[in-house]
């Protein structure tokens, strides 16, 4: 069997599954095994595929059909353009979530160096990992609940070179840190309660709850993240908290109450929806 063919036969069955992209995420797990890059797949379409090899592609589909979810398969997701390790103990980045990294380094390119960050809830660390790179001076802080999702972010930090200038504080939300902040990035919960049973099995079986279930409105956690805000942000500062797709109008409000002197906007993503609360102090 060929490469071609084993790659149009794995995209059939994930097809048939219902599953979404099934030609591209069929083409990852296969490079995934070869350990190639997409040009160098095509470019050797018609090459026999090993024995070895087509029984591991042959399992990852298997694993796929079950609706595990292709990062957790590989052990990568790619985030604003860079190669992050990802594993169950964090939810999987997603692009939407690349607009409050625009956003902090729109904001941070306008600033004096270095800049104090914090990523409020960091997860595997895409955020803070991002926003380091970019920021070669700015010192990160890195909160989380979860030890294992404050290790899976170290490891980012070590693989792309900006450990060193990151923090990892175990705790709920910003109580750990240890001084203001000119810039404070959060991607917390919001998910309602009520629609996480209905939710794709690759989230609902797969993703930790803990770290997307908002609670019975879906805005907890982030209520209770912006009444804790107040005394972290420097003047000036800025604070940028993805959102669900209609709870913008409610933090908004919510987000008034604490910080009145605030200019405060709700970003929408790429497809028209509320995603980023944005809340800019002035000096």
């Amino acid at each position: 069997m060929t490469l071609a063919e084993a790659l149009h036969a794995a995209e059939n069955r994930l097809a048939a599954a219902g599953i979404e992209d099934a030609a591209i995420e069929a083409e990852v797990l296969l490079r995934h095994v070869l350990q190639w890059d997409r040009p160098h797949l095509y470019a050797r379409l018609q090459q026999e595929i090993s024995p070895e090899r087509d029984e591991r592609f042959r399992k990852l589909i298997e694993r796929r059909l079950a609706r595990e979810p292709t990062p957790y398969i590989t052990g990568h997701k790619e985030f604003f353009d860079l190669d992050l390790e990802t594993t169950p103990v964090a939810p999987i980045p997603r692009p939407e979530t690349e607009l409050l990294v625009e956003e902090a380094l729109r904001w941070a390119g306008e600033r004096a160096q270095p800049l104090i960050v914090v990523d409020v809830g960091t997860g595997c660390g895409a955020l803070a990992v991002a926003i380091a790179y970019h920021l070669p001076d700015a010192l990160v802080y890195c909160t989380d609940l979860s030890a294992g999702a404050l290790a899976l972010a170290g490891r980012n930090a070590g693989l792309l070179g900006v450990k060193r200038r990151m923090r990892f504080l175990q705790g709920d939300l910003l109580e750990p840190l240890p001084e203001p902040a000119d810039l404070i990035v959060a991607n917390l919960p919001y998910v309602k309660t009520s629609v996480w049973d209905a939710l794709q099995p690759e989230i609902r079986d797969h993703e930790p709850r803990p770290a997307l279930d908002g609670g019975p409105e879906g805005t907890e956690v982030l209520e209770r993240f912006l009444r804790q805000a107040p005394p972290y942000p420097k003047r000036p500062g800025l604070l940028l908290a993805e959102i669900g797709w209609d709870q913008g109008e409610r933090l908004r409000a919510v987000a008034r109450e604490r910080f009145p002197d605030a200019h405060i906007e709700v970003k929408k993503d790429l497809a028209g929806l509320d995603r980023v609360l944005v809340i800019e102090l002035a000096g």
